[in-house]
Protein backbone atom coordinates (compact mmCIF):
# COMPACT_ATOMS: atom_id res chain seq x y z
CA UNK A 1 0.00 0.00 0.00
CA UNK A 2 3.37 2.73 0.96
CA UNK A 3 3.72 2.05 -2.86
CA UNK A 4 0.98 3.01 -4.24
CA UNK A 5 1.11 6.18 -2.07
CA UNK A 6 4.48 6.80 -2.89
CA UNK A 7 4.16 6.65 -6.66
CA UNK A 8 0.90 9.28 -5.82
CA UNK A 9 2.93 11.59 -3.85
CA UNK A 10 5.86 11.62 -6.28
CA UNK A 11 3.77 12.21 -9.27
CA UNK A 12 0.58 13.59 -8.72
CA UNK A 13 -0.61 17.04 -7.55
CA UNK A 14 -1.26 16.99 -4.13
CA UNK A 15 -0.27 13.99 -2.78
CA UNK A 16 2.89 14.76 -1.03
CA UNK A 17 1.13 14.03 2.22
CA UNK A 18 0.74 10.25 1.38
CA UNK A 19 4.43 10.09 1.71
CA UNK A 20 6.03 7.92 4.81
CA UNK A 21 7.49 10.60 7.25
CA UNK A 22 11.28 9.56 6.15
CA UNK A 23 10.35 11.09 3.00
CA UNK A 24 8.38 14.13 3.86
CA UNK A 25 9.32 18.04 3.12
CA UNK A 26 7.51 21.09 1.62
CA UNK A 27 9.11 24.36 0.59
CA UNK A 28 8.45 25.68 4.25
CA UNK A 29 11.15 23.40 5.33
CA UNK A 30 13.76 24.90 2.93
CA UNK A 31 16.52 26.25 5.63
CA UNK A 32 18.05 30.33 5.47
CA UNK A 33 19.89 30.66 2.71
CA UNK A 34 22.13 34.27 3.84
CA UNK A 35 24.73 34.32 2.44
CA UNK A 36 24.87 31.89 0.01
CA UNK A 37 25.15 31.79 -3.71
CA UNK A 38 23.44 29.86 -6.16
CA UNK A 39 23.04 28.74 -9.94
CA UNK A 40 19.56 27.24 -12.01
CA UNK A 41 20.12 26.58 -15.20
CA UNK A 42 17.06 27.30 -17.06
CA UNK A 43 15.65 29.15 -13.82
CA UNK A 44 13.19 31.43 -15.71
CA UNK A 45 10.87 28.85 -16.26
CA UNK A 46 8.90 26.12 -15.24
CA UNK A 47 10.28 23.34 -12.65
CA UNK A 48 13.27 26.27 -12.32
CA UNK A 49 11.31 29.32 -11.94
CA UNK A 50 9.82 27.12 -8.78
CA UNK A 51 13.87 26.98 -7.66
CA UNK A 52 14.19 30.47 -8.22
CA UNK A 53 11.18 32.01 -6.29
CA UNK A 54 11.96 29.54 -3.60
CA UNK A 55 15.89 30.44 -3.34
CA UNK A 56 15.29 34.20 -3.06
CA UNK A 57 12.41 33.75 -0.80
CA UNK A 58 14.41 32.06 1.40
CA UNK A 59 17.31 35.16 1.18
CA UNK A 60 19.79 33.36 -1.21
CA UNK A 61 22.47 36.36 -1.65
CA UNK A 62 22.73 35.72 -5.22
CA UNK A 63 21.60 33.82 -8.08
CA UNK A 64 23.06 33.17 -11.34
CA UNK A 65 20.23 32.18 -13.77
CA UNK A 66 21.29 30.38 -17.24
CA UNK A 67 19.22 30.26 -19.93
CA UNK A 68 18.89 31.04 -23.80
CA UNK A 69 15.79 33.51 -23.71
CA UNK A 70 16.25 37.14 -22.04
CA UNK A 71 12.30 37.83 -22.37
CA UNK A 72 11.46 34.69 -20.29
CA UNK A 73 13.82 35.48 -17.81
CA UNK A 74 13.05 39.44 -18.09
CA UNK A 75 9.39 38.28 -17.48
CA UNK A 76 10.52 36.31 -14.00
CA UNK A 77 12.28 38.94 -12.91
CA UNK A 78 8.77 40.96 -13.04
CA UNK A 79 7.36 38.29 -11.50
CA UNK A 80 9.87 38.43 -8.85
CA UNK A 81 10.35 41.79 -8.17
CA UNK A 82 6.32 41.69 -7.70
CA UNK A 83 5.71 39.16 -5.36
CA UNK A 84 9.54 38.79 -3.80
CA UNK A 85 10.37 43.34 -4.24
CA UNK A 86 13.07 45.00 -5.56
CA UNK A 87 15.65 43.28 -3.32
CA UNK A 88 15.16 40.16 -4.23
CA UNK A 89 14.91 40.54 -7.92
CA UNK A 90 18.51 42.68 -7.68
CA UNK A 91 19.74 39.67 -6.56
CA UNK A 92 19.22 37.74 -9.99
CA UNK A 93 22.48 37.69 -12.15
CA UNK A 94 21.18 37.06 -16.05
CA UNK A 95 23.60 34.89 -17.89
CA UNK A 96 22.26 33.63 -21.68
CA UNK A 97 24.17 30.13 -22.34
CA UNK A 98 23.16 27.31 -24.96
CA UNK A 99 24.15 24.39 -22.89
CA UNK A 100 24.34 22.31 -26.80
CA UNK A 101 27.98 25.24 -27.30
CA UNK A 102 29.81 23.70 -24.72
CA UNK A 103 32.47 26.34 -25.55
CA UNK A 104 30.25 29.45 -24.95
CA UNK A 105 28.95 26.97 -21.84
CA UNK A 106 32.47 27.16 -20.97
CA UNK A 107 33.18 30.66 -20.88
CA UNK A 108 29.99 31.24 -19.06
CA UNK A 109 31.41 29.65 -16.00
CA UNK A 110 34.71 31.52 -16.59
CA UNK A 111 32.96 34.75 -16.26
CA UNK A 112 30.37 32.98 -12.96
CA UNK A 113 33.54 32.33 -10.92
CA UNK A 114 34.86 36.03 -11.92
CA UNK A 115 31.40 37.49 -10.24
CA UNK A 116 31.76 35.27 -7.09
CA UNK A 117 34.14 33.67 -4.92
CA UNK A 118 31.51 31.04 -3.75
CA UNK A 119 28.77 29.01 -5.17
CA UNK A 120 26.43 26.34 -2.68
CA UNK A 121 23.68 25.38 -4.80
CA UNK A 122 24.39 24.11 -8.40
CA UNK A 123 20.94 23.15 -9.90
CA UNK A 124 21.36 21.35 -13.52
CA UNK A 125 17.74 21.82 -14.23
CA UNK A 126 17.48 22.87 -18.04
CA UNK A 127 16.61 20.46 -20.37
CA UNK A 128 15.54 19.57 -24.10
CA UNK A 129 12.13 17.78 -23.35
CA UNK A 130 10.30 14.94 -25.02
CA UNK A 131 10.88 15.96 -28.75
CA UNK A 132 11.77 14.34 -31.56
CA UNK A 133 15.76 13.69 -32.48
CA UNK A 134 17.63 16.73 -33.60
CA UNK A 135 21.69 16.89 -33.82
CA UNK A 136 23.14 19.81 -32.03
CA UNK A 137 25.44 22.19 -34.47
CA UNK A 138 28.47 20.11 -32.80
CA UNK A 139 27.02 16.84 -35.05
CA UNK A 140 25.73 15.83 -31.10
CA UNK A 141 22.35 14.30 -30.46
CA UNK A 142 20.19 17.79 -29.03
CA UNK A 143 18.56 15.66 -25.99
CA UNK A 144 22.75 14.17 -24.87
CA UNK A 145 23.96 17.66 -26.20
CA UNK A 146 22.23 19.64 -23.88
CA UNK A 147 20.51 17.54 -21.00
CA UNK A 148 23.48 15.73 -20.19
CA UNK A 149 26.88 16.77 -21.67
CA UNK A 150 26.70 20.62 -21.47
CA UNK A 151 25.59 20.16 -18.16
CA UNK A 152 28.85 18.60 -17.31
CA UNK A 153 30.79 20.92 -18.99
CA UNK A 154 29.15 23.65 -16.65
CA UNK A 155 29.82 21.21 -13.52
CA UNK A 156 33.44 20.54 -14.59
CA UNK A 157 34.34 24.47 -15.25
CA UNK A 158 32.70 25.46 -11.74
CA UNK A 159 34.35 22.59 -9.98
CA UNK A 160 37.50 24.70 -8.59
CA UNK A 161 35.00 27.22 -7.54
CA UNK A 162 32.47 24.83 -5.87
CA UNK A 163 35.73 22.79 -4.21
CA UNK A 164 37.23 26.05 -2.42
CA UNK A 165 33.63 26.85 -1.36
CA UNK A 166 33.35 23.33 0.26
CA UNK A 167 36.98 23.53 1.36
CA UNK A 168 35.90 26.93 3.87
CA UNK A 169 33.25 24.42 5.73
CA UNK A 170 30.62 24.89 3.60
CA UNK A 171 28.14 22.22 2.40
CA UNK A 172 27.95 22.39 -1.37
CA UNK A 173 25.15 20.44 -3.37
CA UNK A 174 25.19 19.32 -6.76
CA UNK A 175 21.30 18.47 -7.93
CA UNK A 176 20.59 16.58 -11.49
CA UNK A 177 17.24 17.17 -13.05
CA UNK A 178 16.40 13.52 -13.68
CA UNK A 179 12.83 12.02 -14.43
CA UNK A 180 11.03 8.98 -13.47
CA UNK A 181 11.18 8.94 -17.80
CA UNK A 182 15.11 7.13 -17.28
CA UNK A 183 12.82 3.82 -17.22
CA UNK A 184 12.20 4.14 -21.04
CA UNK A 185 15.97 4.47 -21.72
CA UNK A 186 17.07 1.77 -24.56
CA UNK A 187 17.52 -1.07 -22.93
CA UNK A 188 20.30 -1.79 -25.15
CA UNK A 189 22.43 1.74 -23.62
CA UNK A 190 25.96 1.13 -23.07
CA UNK A 191 27.28 4.87 -24.50
CA UNK A 192 29.68 3.32 -26.60
CA UNK A 193 29.98 5.41 -29.13
CA UNK A 194 29.10 8.86 -30.55
CA UNK A 195 26.76 6.21 -33.52
CA UNK A 196 25.16 4.97 -30.55
CA UNK A 197 24.59 8.38 -28.73
CA UNK A 198 23.14 9.49 -32.28
CA UNK A 199 20.62 6.84 -32.97
CA UNK A 200 17.23 7.78 -33.32
CA UNK A 201 15.14 5.86 -30.13
CA UNK A 202 12.20 8.01 -30.77
CA UNK A 203 10.80 10.98 -28.51
CA UNK A 204 10.25 9.19 -25.37
CA UNK A 205 13.32 7.17 -25.21
CA UNK A 206 15.67 9.51 -26.35
CA UNK A 207 15.03 12.15 -23.76
CA UNK A 208 14.64 9.01 -20.98
CA UNK A 209 18.84 8.19 -21.74
CA UNK A 210 19.41 12.11 -21.43
CA UNK A 211 17.74 11.56 -18.02
CA UNK A 212 19.10 8.15 -16.99
CA UNK A 213 22.50 10.22 -17.61
CA UNK A 214 21.20 12.84 -14.76
CA UNK A 215 21.32 9.74 -12.17
CA UNK A 216 24.69 8.28 -13.58
CA UNK A 217 26.26 11.52 -13.69
CA UNK A 218 24.97 12.18 -9.74
CA UNK A 219 26.59 8.72 -9.13
CA UNK A 220 29.79 9.64 -10.79
CA UNK A 221 30.53 12.68 -9.44
CA UNK A 222 29.77 10.72 -5.29
CA UNK A 223 32.33 8.06 -6.21
CA UNK A 224 35.14 10.25 -7.02
CA UNK A 225 34.11 13.95 -6.04
CA UNK A 226 32.54 13.28 -3.08
CA UNK A 227 34.90 10.72 -1.83
CA UNK A 228 37.78 12.89 -1.94
CA UNK A 229 35.97 16.53 -1.29
CA UNK A 230 32.54 15.07 1.36
CA UNK A 231 31.47 18.78 1.35
CA UNK A 232 30.29 18.24 -2.11
CA UNK A 233 27.04 16.15 -2.60
CA UNK A 234 26.03 15.36 -5.84
CA UNK A 235 21.83 13.81 -6.28
CA UNK A 236 19.63 13.64 -9.01
CA UNK A 237 15.39 14.49 -8.59
CA UNK A 238 12.47 13.27 -10.03
CA UNK A 239 10.16 16.24 -10.10
CA UNK A 240 6.75 14.81 -10.63
CA UNK A 241 4.24 15.57 -13.43
CA UNK A 242 4.00 19.00 -13.79
CA UNK A 243 2.43 21.96 -15.55
CA UNK A 244 5.48 22.88 -17.69
CA UNK A 245 5.96 24.18 -21.33
CA UNK A 246 7.67 21.12 -22.39
CA UNK A 247 4.45 19.29 -20.88
CA UNK A 248 1.62 21.72 -22.71
CA UNK A 249 3.32 22.79 -25.48
CA UNK A 250 6.46 21.14 -26.49
CA UNK A 251 4.51 17.80 -26.32
CA UNK A 252 2.49 18.22 -29.59
CA UNK A 253 6.56 18.39 -31.65
CA UNK A 254 6.67 14.31 -31.23
CA UNK A 255 2.93 13.62 -30.65
CA UNK A 256 0.62 16.16 -32.91
CA UNK A 257 -2.32 13.86 -31.25
CA UNK A 258 -1.38 12.40 -28.33
CA UNK A 259 -0.05 15.38 -27.10
CA UNK A 260 -3.65 16.35 -26.17
CA UNK A 261 -4.10 13.69 -23.41
CA UNK A 262 -0.64 15.42 -21.79
CA UNK A 263 -1.99 18.57 -21.80
CA UNK A 264 -6.11 18.48 -21.18
CA UNK A 265 -6.16 14.37 -20.04
CA UNK A 266 -3.03 15.14 -17.26
CA UNK A 267 -3.61 18.29 -16.75
CA UNK A 268 -6.06 17.77 -13.11
CA UNK A 269 -3.42 15.83 -12.29
CA UNK A 270 -0.15 18.01 -12.99
CA UNK A 271 1.53 19.85 -10.12
CA UNK A 272 2.51 23.57 -10.36
CA UNK A 273 5.72 24.94 -10.50
CA UNK A 274 6.23 25.30 -7.20
CA UNK A 275 5.16 21.51 -6.16
CA UNK A 276 7.38 20.07 -8.70
CA UNK A 277 10.21 22.02 -7.19
CA UNK A 278 10.35 20.08 -3.85
CA UNK A 279 12.91 17.27 -4.38
CA UNK A 280 15.05 19.48 -5.87
CA UNK A 281 15.01 21.85 -3.22
CA UNK A 282 15.57 19.29 -0.70
CA UNK A 283 18.40 17.89 -2.67
CA UNK A 284 19.51 21.17 -2.99
CA UNK A 285 19.33 22.51 0.52
CA UNK A 286 18.74 19.89 2.96
CA UNK A 287 19.63 16.65 2.32
CA UNK A 288 22.78 15.28 3.98
CA UNK A 289 23.63 12.40 1.63
CA UNK A 290 25.24 11.88 -1.97
CA UNK A 291 24.72 10.10 -4.65
CA UNK A 292 20.76 9.20 -4.31
CA UNK A 293 17.72 9.79 -6.46
CA UNK A 294 15.46 11.50 -5.15
CA UNK A 295 11.54 11.35 -5.76
CA UNK A 296 9.19 14.06 -4.08
CA UNK A 297 8.93 15.30 -1.82
CA UNK A 298 11.98 13.87 -0.16
CA UNK A 299 11.14 9.76 -1.00
CA UNK A 300 14.91 7.83 -1.98
CA UNK A 301 14.14 5.84 -4.42
CA UNK A 302 16.59 3.21 -6.51
CA UNK A 303 16.01 3.91 -9.46
CA UNK A 304 15.92 1.62 -12.77
CA UNK A 305 18.81 -1.16 -13.57
CA UNK A 306 20.46 0.67 -16.02
CA UNK A 307 20.62 3.59 -13.50
CA UNK A 308 22.02 1.55 -10.28
CA UNK A 309 24.88 0.31 -13.17
CA UNK A 310 28.10 1.60 -11.90
CA UNK A 311 30.27 0.67 -14.72
CA UNK A 312 27.51 2.02 -16.97
CA UNK A 313 27.73 5.50 -15.51
CA UNK A 314 31.70 4.97 -15.69
CA UNK A 315 31.16 4.50 -19.43
CA UNK A 316 28.56 7.24 -19.91
CA UNK A 317 31.38 9.39 -18.50
CA UNK A 318 34.31 7.82 -20.55
CA UNK A 319 32.24 9.11 -23.90
CA UNK A 320 31.40 12.09 -22.87
CA UNK A 321 34.81 13.49 -21.69
CA UNK A 322 36.11 12.00 -25.18
CA UNK A 323 33.52 13.68 -26.92
CA UNK A 324 34.11 16.96 -25.67
CA UNK A 325 37.90 16.70 -26.15
CA UNK A 326 37.44 16.21 -29.73
CA UNK A 327 34.41 18.60 -30.44
CA UNK A 328 35.83 21.63 -28.52
CA UNK A 329 39.02 23.38 -28.09
CA UNK A 330 39.03 23.13 -24.32
CA UNK A 331 42.31 20.46 -23.28
CA UNK A 332 44.53 22.55 -25.67
CA UNK A 333 43.18 25.89 -24.74
CA UNK A 334 43.82 25.07 -21.03
CA UNK A 335 40.45 25.18 -19.88
CA UNK A 336 39.68 23.61 -16.80
CA UNK A 337 37.70 20.78 -17.84
CA UNK A 338 38.03 18.78 -14.75
CA UNK A 339 36.21 15.27 -14.67
CA UNK A 340 36.13 15.63 -10.70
Amino acid sequence: MQTIKNTLAENLTGAHSLAPESGKFSLEDVPDLSGKVAIVTGGSEGIGYGCTHTLLSKNVSKLFILSLSEDIVDDAISAIRSELGDTAAEKVRWMQCDLSDWSKTGDVAFQIAKETDRLDILINNAARGIMTAQLAKNGIDQHMAQNHIGHVVLTSHLLPLLKKTAEQGNTVRIVNLASNTHESAPKETKFESVEELNKDYGAMAQYGRSKLCSILYATYLTRHLTSAHPGILANATHPGVVETRQSSEHIFEPYPLGGYAMKYGMAPFKKSQFEGCVSTMFAATTTKKSGQYICPPAIVEPGSELARDEALSEQLMKLTWQVVKEKTQAASEGCPLKEY
